[in-house]
């Protein structure tokens, strides 16, 4: 299950009652400041404290205004042991973002081996998103990687 936390631009699938005023349309703001937290654990890294939130009951799949999930931001900026425990609490290690892109071809366009190889180990599809992973470093001439992936 993910939760989409809109960031403040409106209710994502929440009903509300037809007789509400506009304070209930919107995510409370606390929610929004803690989901915002939680998104900038996963971007810088700190997996303890984020891996403390997520065993509190945060979802694995929170997702952002723009489809982009906990993995996603971990790997995109570098931090492979986060997404390691992402991926082990449930995270999904193929989920991609509104654009199509998985976290996997985030890492190989970053150039993030360590995230690489734990995104793999997590059970990522280099095949997967738009562009792929494999697609992704072909476009960069990753041959490395295309051999890991099995798509040379």
């Amino acid at each position: 299950m993910s939760e989409n936390i809109p960031g403040g631009t409106g209710s994502s699938g929440s009903s509300g009652s037809s007789g509400s005023t506009g304070s209930h349309d919107a995510p409370d703001e606390d929610v929004i400041e803690l989901a915002t937290k939680i998104f900038d654990l996963a971007r810088q890294g700190e997996t303890v404290t984020l891996t403390a939130y997520l065993d509190a009951g945060v979802p694995a799949n929170l997702t952002n205004d723009r489809g982009d999930t906990l993995v996603m931001l971990a790997a995109y900026h570098g931090h492979a042991a986060t997404v390691t425990a992402l991926l082990t609490r449930g995270a999904e290690a193929d989920r991609a973002n509104d654009r199509g892109q998985t976290p996997l071809a985030g890492a190989v366009f970053k150039g993030e081996e360590a995230v690489i190889r734990a995104l793999l180990a997590g059970g990522a599809d280099p095949a997967a998103g738009t562009p792929s992973a494999v697609d992704t470093a072909r476009m960069f001439a990753k041959d490395d990687l295309l051999e890991l992936f099995g798509a040379k």
